[in-house]
Protein backbone atom coordinates (compact mmCIF):
# COMPACT_ATOMS: atom_id res chain seq x y z
CA UNK A 1 0.00 0.00 0.00
CA UNK A 2 1.40 3.92 -0.87
CA UNK A 3 1.32 6.00 1.92
CA UNK A 4 -0.69 9.09 1.26
CA UNK A 5 2.60 11.06 1.90
CA UNK A 6 4.60 9.21 -0.48
CA UNK A 7 6.54 11.42 -3.34
CA UNK A 8 4.40 10.42 -5.82
CA UNK A 9 1.31 11.34 -3.97
CA UNK A 10 2.22 14.44 -1.80
CA UNK A 11 2.20 16.95 -4.63
CA UNK A 12 -0.87 15.81 -6.35
CA UNK A 13 -2.71 15.98 -2.85
CA UNK A 14 -1.37 19.90 -2.16
CA UNK A 15 -2.45 20.92 -5.81
CA UNK A 16 -5.25 19.74 -5.49
CA UNK A 17 -5.89 21.72 -1.99
CA UNK A 18 -4.04 24.61 -3.85
CA UNK A 19 -6.31 24.80 -6.37
CA UNK A 20 -9.21 24.85 -4.05
CA UNK A 21 -8.11 28.04 -2.59
CA UNK A 22 -6.95 29.47 -5.63
CA UNK A 23 -10.39 28.99 -7.30
CA UNK A 24 -12.50 30.41 -4.82
CA UNK A 25 -9.68 33.62 -4.95
CA UNK A 26 -10.39 33.59 -8.87
CA UNK A 27 -14.10 32.64 -8.79
CA UNK A 28 -15.37 33.13 -5.70
CA UNK A 29 -16.48 36.58 -5.70
CA UNK A 30 -18.54 36.46 -8.37
CA UNK A 31 -21.50 34.84 -6.32
CA UNK A 32 -20.92 38.28 -4.86
CA UNK A 33 -20.70 40.88 -7.60
CA UNK A 34 -22.89 43.47 -5.05
CA UNK A 35 -19.62 43.72 -2.70
CA UNK A 36 -17.05 46.34 -3.84
CA UNK A 37 -14.24 45.49 -6.10
CA UNK A 38 -11.49 46.50 -3.96
CA UNK A 39 -13.08 44.47 -1.41
CA UNK A 40 -13.40 41.18 -3.72
CA UNK A 41 -9.43 42.06 -4.52
CA UNK A 42 -7.98 42.06 -1.03
CA UNK A 43 -10.61 39.15 -0.22
CA UNK A 44 -9.16 37.42 -3.21
CA UNK A 45 -5.66 37.71 -2.62
CA UNK A 46 -5.79 36.33 1.22
CA UNK A 47 -7.18 33.25 -0.30
CA UNK A 48 -4.75 32.87 -2.24
CA UNK A 49 -2.10 33.63 0.16
CA UNK A 50 -2.98 30.35 1.20
CA UNK A 51 -3.11 28.81 -2.38
CA UNK A 52 0.55 29.95 -2.68
CA UNK A 53 1.38 28.00 0.65
CA UNK A 54 0.41 24.77 -0.76
CA UNK A 55 1.54 25.21 -4.44
CA UNK A 56 4.97 25.60 -3.57
CA UNK A 57 5.52 23.03 -1.56
CA UNK A 58 3.73 21.04 -4.53
CA UNK A 59 6.03 21.99 -6.71
CA UNK A 60 8.99 21.27 -4.72
CA UNK A 61 8.40 17.70 -3.88
CA UNK A 62 6.66 17.14 -7.53
CA UNK A 63 10.00 17.84 -8.80
CA UNK A 64 11.75 15.17 -6.85
CA UNK A 65 9.64 13.06 -8.85
CA UNK A 66 8.05 14.35 -11.83
CA UNK A 67 9.35 16.59 -14.46
CA UNK A 68 8.49 20.46 -14.69
CA UNK A 69 5.94 19.60 -17.50
CA UNK A 70 4.32 16.50 -15.68
CA UNK A 71 3.63 18.99 -12.62
CA UNK A 72 2.19 21.75 -15.11
CA UNK A 73 -0.16 18.83 -16.72
CA UNK A 74 -1.06 17.80 -13.52
CA UNK A 75 -1.59 21.27 -12.38
CA UNK A 76 -3.76 22.18 -15.22
CA UNK A 77 -5.92 18.71 -15.00
CA UNK A 78 -6.31 19.63 -11.22
CA UNK A 79 -7.48 23.06 -12.04
CA UNK A 80 -9.89 21.80 -14.58
CA UNK A 81 -11.29 18.91 -12.50
CA UNK A 82 -11.85 21.61 -8.99
CA UNK A 83 -13.08 24.45 -11.24
CA UNK A 84 -15.71 22.15 -12.41
CA UNK A 85 -17.15 20.77 -9.15
CA UNK A 86 -16.99 24.68 -8.23
CA UNK A 87 -18.90 25.85 -10.98
CA UNK A 88 -21.45 22.95 -10.41
CA UNK A 89 -21.79 23.50 -6.63
CA UNK A 90 -20.55 27.21 -5.38
CA UNK A 91 -21.59 29.41 -8.79
CA UNK A 92 -25.12 26.81 -9.90
CA UNK A 93 -23.96 26.50 -13.42
CA UNK A 94 -24.17 23.65 -15.53
CA UNK A 95 -21.11 21.91 -17.04
CA UNK A 96 -22.53 20.90 -21.05
CA UNK A 97 -21.48 18.20 -23.03
CA UNK A 98 -18.79 20.43 -25.06
CA UNK A 99 -17.35 21.63 -21.34
CA UNK A 100 -16.47 17.77 -21.29
CA UNK A 101 -15.64 17.36 -24.58
CA UNK A 102 -12.97 19.70 -24.37
CA UNK A 103 -11.70 18.69 -20.55
CA UNK A 104 -11.60 15.48 -22.45
CA UNK A 105 -9.21 16.67 -25.09
CA UNK A 106 -7.01 18.57 -22.34
CA UNK A 107 -6.82 14.84 -20.52
CA UNK A 108 -5.77 13.23 -23.79
CA UNK A 109 -3.07 15.60 -23.75
CA UNK A 110 -1.79 15.09 -20.23
CA UNK A 111 -1.85 11.59 -21.05
CA UNK A 112 0.67 12.05 -23.79
CA UNK A 113 2.87 14.32 -21.13
CA UNK A 114 3.29 11.52 -19.15
CA UNK A 115 4.30 8.85 -21.67
CA UNK A 116 8.18 7.81 -21.82
CA UNK A 117 8.72 7.17 -25.33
Amino acid sequence: MTSLLSPALLPIFLLFASNVFMTFAWYGHLKHTSAPLLIAIVASWGIALFEYCLAVPANRYGSMVYSTAELKTMQEVITLIVFAGFSVLWLKEPLHWNHLIGFAFIAVGAYFIFQKW
